[in-house]
């Protein structure tokens, strides 16, 4: 009995072992003369053995709040046990008084110190996606599609030289639009205040701005989503498919919002969702 047991312990702590990892915080800001006392905090976990992927993941919550437990760390724990390493980016919000361009220099300044620290995390620097929900899924788009350019780091007087485009984009259930007819307005207001102009309006309107050389995106929504309107994730999947990007949409009857990546859920344990997503990840080497 008692060489059963101490069998069986063993097999336990196998098994937990074989999914340890190691935590540790970043503030990405830190030692950064044109933002003094900024605190933007990069959550890094680090599976043992690392398969060479990182996703960034951005929470939703309006571009006002973050929903940094239910959409970020559950998230983290997800990949982290599919040996990928996360880095869950708390980024500014107007919550605190932040609006553009603070998001978005935040997005661009987490997939820099990811890139050009990718050895010391188990990473290979071309296998770096960002996953965001809602309004993280807005900035998880607007990385791939705008924000390879250097403009937003540059006014802060930081200079690099890696890309700071993904090589793959998860938004699920996103804002995409800022347009009056499906946009969501707190995260409009949030991220461009009360009355944007229209040439703002166009500007972040992510369907609006799909390039052909737009990393694979895999979409993810649901057609009774009652907080972000389902067309927004239409309009989104059109441009991409428009601009012939590698591109799925795993499109839901119901689900509605907010989620994240709690795949016990029903109706997601008939979807298996996360699997599916799974599966696209592999078939482009990134699990």
């Amino acid at each position: 009995m008692k060489r059963l047991f101490l069998a069986a312990a063993i097999l336990f702590f196998l098994h937990i072992a074989a999914f340890a990892v190691s935590r540790t915080s970043v503030n990405i800001w830190a030692n950064t003369p044109q933002l003094p006392g900024t605190r933007v905090m990069l959550e890094v976990t680090v599976p043992d053995e690392p398969n060479g992927t990182a996703v960034i993941i951005c929470p939703g919550g309006s571009y006002h709040h973050l929903g940094v437990f239910n959409e970020g760390r559950t998230t983290a724990k997800w990949f982290s046990s599919r040996h990928a390493s996360t880095f869950l980016l708390c980024y500014r919000t107007a919550q605190d008084n932040y609006h553009y361009p603070a998001m978005m220099q935040d997005i661009q300044r987490a997939i820099q110190l990811v890139r050009e620290h990718a050895g010391e995390y188990g990473v290979d620097a071309s296998k770096i996606g960002v996953i965001g929900f809602s309004a993280g899924g807005h900035l998880a788009l607007w990385s791939g599609a705008i924000g390879g350019s250097v403009d937003e780091l540059a006014k802060l007087g930081i200079e690099t030289d890696v890309s700071l485009r993904p090589d793959f984009v998860i938004p699920v259930y996103p804002v995409v639009s800022m347009q009056d007819d499906i946009g969501h307005k707190w995260s409009r207001k949030s991220l461009l205040g009360r009355s944007p102009s229209q040439q703002q309006k166009d500007s972040f309107s992510m369907e609006l701005q799909i390039p052909v050389d737009m990393p694979p995106t895999y979409l993810v929504a649901c057609k009774d989503d009652r907080v972000v309107c389902y067309e927004n994730s239409v309009r989104l999947y059109e441009a991409l498919q428009a601009h012939h990007v590698d591109s799925s949409f795993a499109s839901y009857d119901k689900g509605g919002h907010g989620f994240g990546m709690q795949t016990n859920k029903v109706p997601f344990r008939e979807y298996h969702w996360a699997e599916q997503l799974a599966l696209w990840l592999e078939a482009r080497g990134f699990l």
